[in-house]
């Protein structure tokens, strides 16, 4: 299995118990056009055709675009892409565990490039609130879709 790239500058990663089955999250997650629906931290996202290893799809957070393609998934558990934008390459992490009636969301990314190398504290603090806060919207929705 894929993992995010230990050695990069910049590493998060953050966990979080949702009260929904992985394949709730797991659908939350791979609508990609769907995301600013309940993620208010992504502008736009788009996507042509369904997620699987190879699709690219682009989306807006802040002032950045990114681009990303799908490099490992294996539903509704694991899913990995990469994602690019100016003076950043990020490898995403994705992990899904069935707990009780509940489910252990792991998300975890790492970021490399020039911005990453000279501001590295800055952007740790920045990419550990980024995954924070979408843990906390997905966490939301999922909860939401299983009542």
């Amino acid at each position: 299995e894929m993992k995010i790239n230990e050695l990069a500058p910049v590493i998060a990663s953050r966990e979080v118990e949702v009260e929904a089955s992985p394949e709730t999250i797991w659908d939350i997650i791979v609508a990609v056009d769907s995301w600013p629906d309940w993620n208010p931290d992504v502008k736009a996202a788009f996507i042509e055709g369904d997620l699987a290893v190879g699709t690219r799809f682009s989306w807006k957070a802040g002032q950045l675009t990114i681009r990303s393609t799908v490099l490992q998934m294996e539903r509704p558990h694991h899913l990995v892409w990469t994602g690019t934008t100016t003076g950043i390459k990020a490898v995403h992490l994705w992990q899904i565990e069935k707990r009780g009636e509940k489910a252990l969301v792991r998300s975890e990314e790492s970021w490399e490039g020039l911005l990453p190398s000279i501001l590295r504290g800055t952007m740790k603090r920045m990419l550990s609130r980024s995954i924070q806060q979408t843990l906390l919207y997905l966490k939301r929705e999922a909860e939401r879709r299983s009542l």
